[in-house]
């Protein structure tokens, strides 16, 4: 079975959304804006491109990254690394065509699936919607977090509010850095 890990840039009161500057969101750009640039603070990014085996994405993250990604020099083990997108309406013909190999997932029973399959590591970027149900679903193995020290307010975020059974989480690796900024590792227990 292949693990799945959600890595996000989230920040102290929970919020995901815009943090690279993406337009419509009050705060958008939060995470350069606010906190100053360590590189070591973002060690865990680049190891994520050499550990992962393959990307998955929802549709309003695709249509975000794909334009930009396949030509950043920052993210060139994505470009040929299998992508999926996870959405009921993406259309092939809405895939861009230098991003390497991209398959549609049409649902949560479909992510299970390729879970199922052989192969290394999934990597969700992104994607607060379907972070909230591959959670909600069981799905997520493992988090990768960066927690900034901003208090943000309103704003989509990475986890949901349903009403559930606990979900008890391992702190398997963290570090805190001169910044604020603090990596947390978890495992999900199951």
């Amino acid at each position: 079975m292949r693990t799945l890990i959600t890595s996000a840039f989230i920040s102290l009161d929970g919020v995901v959304e815009a943090p690279g500057g993406e337009p419509g969101y009050r705060n958008s750009g939060w995470t350069f804006k606010h906190t100053e640039f360590l590189p070591e603070s973002f060690e865990i990014k680049g190891r994520e491109q050499k550990e992962a085996a393959a990307m998955l994405l929802g549709r309003v993250s695709y249509e975000a990254f794909s334009p930009v990604w396949p030509d950043m020099e920052d993210f060139a083990d994505y470009k040929v690394m299998p992508k999926y997108v996870v959405s009921t309406t993406l259309a092939e013909a809405d895939l861009v065509s230098n991003w390497g190999e991209t398959t549609i997932l049409r649902s949560l029973d479909e992510v299970a699936a390729l879970k199922e399959t052989e192969g290394g590591p999934i990597i969700v970027h992104g994607s607060a919607s379907l972070n909230q149900a591959l959670s909600d679903a069981g799905l997520i193995d493992r988090y990768h977090l960066l927690v900034f020290p901003l208090l943000l307010g309103a704003g989509k975020r990475l986890f949901s509010t349903t009403d559930k059974d606990v979900q008890k989480l391992d702190l398997v690796e963290h570090e805190v850095y001169a910044n604020g900024l603090q990596k947390q590792v978890f495992d999900v227990v199951r």
